[in-house]
């Protein structure tokens, strides 16, 4: 009875709170389909640090540390575009802090979820000073086939 001990929330309080997390939310493997159809305006954000960076990044995303956001955003990212944030993973609310940045700047912000370190668990592209890798997709991920889950 742990599932039901806390009712589950009515219709409307529902569709508020998924349609709002979607607002606010976007997943690495619609991150990349919108990368791969050239989408316009939509610029992705990295808001790691220097060394993070080099490590290993999204090919074409812009670095600008949380810290820098304020300061460097106006001259990088344009007023009008989607911007989608991103640091290391799940265990790390980096993304969620250079989001706050970006909305207080009047930027369209979202966070994407699962951050670098799902990018690069479900096989899309890393780029390093080296070139641009892939690493192999994690299965408990992503489907081993490189075809979309379709959820």
């Amino acid at each position: 009875m742990s599932v039901t001990a806390v009712p589950a929330a009515d219709n409307a309080a529902a569709l508020a709170h998924f349609a709002a997390r979607l607002a606010f939310e976007t997943d690495v493997s619609d991150v990349a389909a919108d990368l791969a159809a050239g989408v316009p305006g939509v610029v992705v954000v990295d808001s790691r640090s220097q060394e993070s960076w080099d490590q290993g990044h999204i090919e074409g995303a812009v670095h600008l540390p949380t810290a820098e956001i304020a300061t460097r955003a106006p001259g990088l990212v344009p007023r009008e575009a989607t911007v989608v944030t991103y640091c290391w993973g799940p265990g790390c609310n980096g993304a969620t802090r250079a989001a706050l940045e970006f909305a207080k700047l009047g930027y369209r912000v979202k966070e994407m979820i699962g951050g670098f370190e799902y990018w690069a668990r479900e096989g899309f592209p890393v780029e390093t000073a080296s070139g641009v890798t892939r690493r192999p997709i994690d299965a408990l991920t992503a489907p081993v086939s490189g075809i979309a889950c379709a959820c």
